[in-house]
């Protein structure tokens, strides 16, 4: 479909300590590894967050490079993003939407049922430039059981399940005039694209306009986190293929960045002097690598 596009290879920059690794702890979802580290987030002072997800763990990256434990709680801790006001909003898989105050520690839960039930199991989330928080709700989902979702709330808190049926719902971005959502379909090795106004003839309870299949992957295990950039290209962690692509807003591959340290590359954020700068995690071996990006990635909510 398309030719092969230019290729770089991603820097190590920091490895989780051997210290900080718990073999023979059991996690409902990650089984007994020691680490498995995900949901990288960049505060404004340059510090870094990643989860380790079995081990209930969030850990920072200082500026200087060095990896601290910032906290260890009863949970399964996923994706993360920082409010304006500075709190850590992170995607439990076991314990719903919470946020922790980066001063006290304090955990609160801001979202933990749904539609009059229990969530199944959040992964990732993101942030509009008006306070609205959109995550997806994973759980157990495939592609013999697509009960994945996407959930939106409000800044007012108002919540509502706004994409549905999914077969594993993973990373998900907005574009940089928030008029699309884009989602990492997993289980479909797929990235689905939703307008978020519903054109005149759609049923007036949908919250989203006519959803498909913007970009189909092949190999690996499938698409995880994303992030995007100033120019409304999108960077998609391939899990399972040891890459990560950027693709146009009209979807032609323009990157593929190579891991430097395993396979399970997870997820990424912008950041550095000049928001050029992708910090990717990769799962399996513990590694913060960075990449060098053509175009700024897309201010956050976080650094308003």
């Amino acid at each position: 479909m398309f030719g092969a596009p230019p290729s770089i290879t991603a820097t190590t920059i920091a490895t989780l300590p051997e210290r900080f690794h718990v073999p023979g702890r059991v996690s409902g979802r990650y089984e007994s590894r020691p680490f498995y580290i995900e949901g990288p987030s960049l505060a404004r002072g340059g510090t870094l967050y990643f989860t380790d997800i079995p081990g209930g763990r969030i850990f920072s990256l200082t500026p200087g490079g060095e990896i601290e434990l910032f906290i260890e709680y009863d949970g399964e801790p996923n994706g993360t993003k920082i409010h304006s006001d500075g709190r850590i909003f992170v995607a439990d898989n076991k314990r719903g939407i919470i946020a922790i105050d980066p001063v006290t520690r304090e955990i609160e839960t801001i979202v933990d049922r749904v539609a009059n039930e229990h969530l199944r199991g959040p992964n990732d989330l993101t942030f509009g430039m008006n306070g609205d928080l959109y995550f997806t709700d994973q759980g157990n989902s495939d592609i013999l059981r697509s009960h994945g979702r996407v959930i939106r709330v409000r800044a007012n808190g108002e919540t509502a399940i706004i994409l549905e049926n999914i077969p594993s719902p993973n990373g998900l971005v907005l574009s940089p005039d928030e008029k699309f959502l884009y989602v990492a379909v997993t289980r479909t090795n797929a990235i689905w694209k939703a307008p978020l106004t519903v054109p005149p003839g759609l049923i007036p309870t949908v919250a989203v306009g006519t959803t498909g299949v913007f970009i189909q992957m092949s190999g690996g295990t499938g698409p995880d986190g994303m992030a995007v950039d100033e120019a409304g290209n999108i960077v998609i962690a391939h899990t399972g293929l040891g890459s990560a692509w950027l693709f146009s807003p009209v979807g032609e591959p323009l990157l593929r960045i190579h891991s430097s340290a395993g396979l399970s590359v997870s997820n990424m954020v912008y950041g550095g002097d000049d928001n050029r700068t992708l910090f990717i995690t990769e799962s399996s071996t513990g590694s913060i690598m960075t990449a060098e990006m053509p175009v700024a990635g897309q201010r956050l909510y976080s650094h308003l």
